[in-house]
Order: structure tokens, then C-alpha cells, then sequence
């Protein structure tokens, strides 16, 4: 068996790869669905647009199931303090998700133009409420979140929902929000043609120097307007779960001493910012592929900055800094990582071929001269 250190190390980096597998995959379809109302001007269109997400959508999700399920079975501090402090955000993004499939299903049972595009409009909100939650979120790891423990390790929450709108938080959310757009804009541009290809296109490589630029500001607010999380004290890597055992302070420029330490960790944000300029320039000329796999590079890196930054800390408290969850005092047991790791390398294949097959499967152009044929049949 592992060390209990490298075991709680490799569990940090799967729970990294889950999140943004999430936001790769299930991230063109939150983009798409952004993009309905705005892309699609008749109900060809809009129809050509859904048809674009509506065969692999469903097996994304597994991803968000899976790091839903790892942050409970490998991180239960981190499971319990986030859920408590983002409940309210986490029960919008559930009602948001449960109206894509409602919206798929719903929007043409009746023919009145008025009733499908009500629901155009809820994909919409299907897919801007959960992008924007999880920036505003991401956010807030970076300013710390108002939790602590008691002495025997019962969790107080303090803040409040709207505690969680703040400036910075906001910002991390327009971040996730453009970074999605464009996502989804290229996914559009080389999975249709025609019209909505084009304003798919437009739209996405706008995006994604907003993106870039937001991005960029973002990262210029933690480097000089938010102090970080430090350790203070000797913290055992191997040492058992208890947050409460070290001593955390809190310094301007924190966040930056990972790059610092490791200059080669400026990979991931450089990929965060370059990756969405270029792919910006990409699906303006209509690159296809080559957009999309540097538009998912983008992504990549933009998530990747904030677990760098954030490493060792899993959830930084802003009112009992001692308090603060990190990779290495706030895991499962030892045998538990270990049982776990095994299922995820047996499992693990198995949801990344059946996406891949799927993918495979839906392969090609949704063309709108196909759509409307289809529908002429009905």
C-alpha cells in the first residue's frame, strides 16, 4: 500500500482531473446552452443547436457525479464544509441542471412559439447559473470561507449567501462564464454549419479574449489584493486528519509562493491566459478541431491555476485560519484512499472509453437542412 502522503497527494490530483474533465466535456454543452437564445433566430436553428449537445450531455454529467462522490468519499471535511457553506449555491445549480433535461424534453410537446421559447430561455438559465456558480465559488476558496471547529471537530458555518457575491468572487465567476462561452461557441461553430456556425464563431472568439482578459485581472487582484494562507507550523504529511492541529497565517502575495518554489507551475496559468487568446484566433478561421482542443487546454489551465495556487489547501477559512482544510490533514483514512485508488483504476478506463465511444458515435455535423427534414416528418 502507498503512503498515506503520496495516497493523499494523488487524491488532490484525481479530484483536479475529475473537475476538469467536468469542465471540458459537460463545459461545451453549459456553453451551448448559453448560446441558444443568442446564436439560433428560428426554431430550425434553435433545434439544430440543442441536437448539437442532446446526444452526449448525460454521460458528461458522470463527471460531476464523480467529483461529487470523490470529495465525500476521499475529502468528508472538505465535502462537509463545502456543502454547508455553498448549500444555497449548490441547490441553484442542481434546479439549473434539472431544467436542461426538463427543457429537452418539454419544449416541444406544444407549438405555440411563445411555450418553446420560455424554455429556450430556462436552457439558458441551465446553463449560465451552474457556470457562473462555480467561478463565484472558486472565488471564494481564494478569499477563504467563513467555517471553523470546535474541539471535537464539529463544523460551524457562518456566512451567508450573499456573503458569497462579493467583488472578487463575481469576477472568478464572469471568469468561469466567458471561459464557457467560448467553449461552447467553438464546440457550435465546428459542430454545425451554416448560419449558427457563423454567429457561433463571432460570439466565441470574442469570448475568448474576454476570457483571457478577466482572467488576467483576476490574476493580477490575488498577486497584489488578496492575502493567501500560509503554513506556519511543521504539518505531518502522514499525520492524521485533524485541520485543527497547525498553525495558519495569513500573507499578501501567498498565493503566488507555489510559482515561486516551482517556476514550472506557471505552466498552468500562461496556458490559462495564451490558450484562449489563441483559441479565440483559431475559431475565427475556422480552425475545427485544433480550436477546440486549445479552447479545452484554456479551460484546463484556468482550473489548474486555481489548485496550484491553492495547494496544500483544500478550503482556506477566513474567520479560524487554523481551521483551514488541506490535502494533507483533512482525507480519509489511509486504507480508505488506497480502496478507492483501486476502484479508480478499475473504473476510471471504463467512463473514459464510453465517452470516447460516444463521442465517436455522434461524430459529425448537425446540419440544418437535416434538422428541418427530420422535423418536416413529425
Amino acid at each position: 500500500m502507498p503512503d498515506y502522503d503520496i495516497l493523499r497527494f494523488i487524491w488532490w490530483a484525481l479530484l483536479g482531473i475529475l473537475l476538469i474533465g467536468f469542465a471540458v466535456l459537460d463545459g461545451y454543452d453549459l456553453g451551448t446552452a448559453m448560446l441558444l437564445p443568442f446564436v439560433a433566430r428560428t426554431d430550425g436553428e434553435r433545434r439544430q443547436v440543442r441536437e448539437a449537445i442532446e446526444g452526449n450531455w448525460e454521460g458528461h454529467q458522470v463527471w460531476f457525479v464523480l467529483g461529487g462522490g470523490a470529495s465525500f468519499a476521499a475529502w468528508p471535511m472538505l465535502y462537509a464544509a463545502s456543502f454547508s457553506g455553498f448549500y444555497i449555491a449548490m441547490f441553484l445549480v442542481l434546479l439549473a441542471l434539472i431544467l436542461r433535461p426538463v427543457g429537452f424534453n418539454f419544449r416541444d410537446k406544444i407549438a405555440d412559439p411563445r411555450w418553446r421559447e420560455a424554455w429556450d430561455w430556462a436552457l439558458f438559465v441551465s446553463g449560465v447559473v451552474p457556470a457562473l456558480v462555480f467561478g463565484v465559488a472558486f472565488g471564494n476558496l481564494l478569499l477563504g470561507v467563513p467555517f471553523g471547529f470546535d474541539g471535537d471537530l464539529r463544523l460551524d458555518y457562518s456566512g451567508s449567501f450573499f456573503a458569497l457575491l462579493n467583488p472578487f468572487a463575481l469576477l472568478a465567476g464572469l471568469v468561469s462564464v466567458a471561459m464557457l462561452t467560448m467553449h461552447g461557441g467553438i464546440w457550435l461553430a465546428g459542430k454545425t454549419d451554416g448560419a449558427v456556425a457563423e454567429r457561433a464563431a463571432r460570439i466565441a472568439s470574442l469570448a475568448g479574449l474576454i476570457a483571457a482578459g478577466l482572467f488576467g485581472l483576476a490574476g493580477l487582484w490575488v498577486a497584489f489584493g488578496i492575502e493567501g494562507y500560509t503554513i506556519k507550523s511543521a504539518l505531518h504529511h502522514n499525520g492524521p486528519s485533524n485541520p485543527l492541529a497547525k498553525n495558519v497565517g495569513r500573507d499578501a502575495g501567498a498565493w503566488l509562493a507555489n510559482y515561486r518554489i516551482h517556476p514550472w507551475l506557471a505552466l498552468a496559468p500562461v496556458l490559462g491566459f495564451v490558450a484562449p487568446l489563441l483559441a479565440s484566433l483559431l475559431v475565427a478561421r475556422r480552425a475545427g478541431i485544433w480550436a477546440l482542443i486549445v479552447s479545452a487546454l484554456g479551460v484546463a489551465g484556468i482550473i489548474a491555476t486555481a489548485g496550484v495556487s491553492l495547494f496544500p489547501f483544500l478550503l482556506p477559512s477566513s474567520i479560524e485560519p487554523n481551521a483551514s482544510l488541506t490535502v494533507w490533514d483533512a482525507s480519509s483514512s489511509r486504507l480508505t484512499l488506497f480502496i478507492m485508488l483501486i476502484s479508480v483504476v478499475l473504473l476510471l478506463p471504463i467512463v473514459l472509453a464510453y465517452t470516447a465511444f460516444a463521442l465517436r458515435v455522434m461524430r459529425g455535423k448537425v446540419r440544418l437542412e437535416d434538422v428541418e427534414r427530420h422535423e418536416s416528418l413529425y
